[in-house]
């Protein structure tokens, strides 16, 4: 949904004392396309003040040495990853930014500005999202589904010539980041999680309303629809010229007020936990006070945990912090990576309003 949504964030509406009438609206609509993504991306990130470049990293058609196309593709088409990278003094870290799911590194708009003045900023669209390249996704497994995410984003790394980053990432980018770090830590120097997915239990309340949905016949569509790969985008995508305005409410609900997000069973929910213990990278959590995502979660992953990890929380702020709270959330980044922005000040104190837990 990142197009439909950035593309209502960053769009031009019409003036609010004059109601529109349906048939211009369908006279207006245009199928969504790559270019009409990077053009509403390009609308958002004008908001940001820092000089940055834009460019499509070709990750290549295949994995190298390999007879098997990207990613089960029937095509073999060369791939890309949409980037955007951030001018910064010399020498500072390279801090790399990954999106949540339905997203894009449009999200990031509120926060490039402030990060970029202490970090070389990298953000992309992760792979099938945003402007990046869509191919035909055809995952069977969780398995599968990571090797998807992880692999190209690996290839991009190396066709960047990046190491010795800082990663971080959003819910389900979090998840991608720490099973990144796991397979990759060679090349991670901290690892940050914001409201990562895989961490975070769900209530017992929410539990048994997802088992009791599940059992009607709503949520048993709604489950073969999804296990059809027929995802929110699609549906949006259907609707024609009516998606943009379903978007712009959801966009209106979604960050006007921190609402809850979807919930996971038990064993999703749990899905990084279970390999804490093999964690080679430092890391840091970040939640916002009202996050859905639960950091208790993070502190049960953290008693596995062979290396440095903090857990911070961020005042005022839901699972999109950084945008509820930008500043808090900067304060809370520059915190956790202190010892690469200022390696000579010891015993930096946690910022006024953050907790620590």
């Amino acid at each position: 949904m990142a197009e439909e949504i950035t593309a209502s964030v960053a769009a031009t509406t019409a003036t609010k004392t004059k109601k529109r009438s349906l048939w211009p609206t369908v006279l207006r609509w245009i199928p969504t396309s790559t270019d009409h993504i990077i053009a509403a991306e390009k609308r958002l990130l004008s908001l940001v003040k820092t000089p940055y470049k834009t460019e499509q990293v070709n990750i290549g058609s295949g994995p190298p040495g390999s007879k098997v196309r990207w990613f089960r593709s029937a095509s073999n088409e060369p791939r890309f990853i949409n980037t955007i990278s951030f001018d910064s003094k010399e020498g500072s870290p390279t801090l790399v930014m990954i999106h949540g799911y339905g997203a894009s590194q449009g999200f990031f708009f509120r926060n490039f500005d402030a990060l970029a003045k202490h970090f070389k900023v990298i953000a992309i669209d992760q792979l099938g999202w945003g402007g990046s390249s869509r191919p035909d996704f055809t995952c069977k497994s969780t398995e599968e589904t990571e090797a998807w995410f992880i692999d190209s984003f690996e290839e991009w790394r190396k066709a960047k010539n990046l190491s010795n980053f800082i990663l971080l990432g959003h819910s389900f980018g979090g998840y991608v980041a720490a099973k990144y770090a796991l397979k990759y830590p060679e090349h991670v120097q901290h690892l940050i999680l914001v409201g990562s997915a895989g961490f975070s239990s769900e209530t017992d309340h929410m539990s048994q309303w997802l088992t009791r949905f599940r059992s009607t016949w709503k949520g048993a569509i709604a489950n073969h629809l999804w296990e059809s790969n027929f995802t929110p985008q699609k549906i949006i995508r259907g609707l024609g010229p009516f998606g943009p305005d379903l978007v712009r409410k959801y966009t209106s609900a979604r960050f006007g007020a921190r609402s809850q997000g979807d919930v996971l069973t038990e064993e999703e929910s749990r899905l990084l936990t279970g390999t804490a213990s093999e964690w080679k990278v430092p890391t840091t959590f970040v939640y916002g006070f009202q996050d859905w995502m639960k950091y208790q979660g993070a502190q049960e992953a953290r008693k596995l945990m062979k290396v440095p990890c903090e857990i911070i929380r961020v005042p005022r702020g839901g699972h999109f912090v950084f945008i509820d709270n930008p500043a808090a959330f900067h304060s809370a980044v520059f915190y956790a990576c202190r010892n690469f922005i200022s390696p000579d000040q010891d015993n930096i104190s946690l910022p006024e309003g953050l907790e620590s837990v």
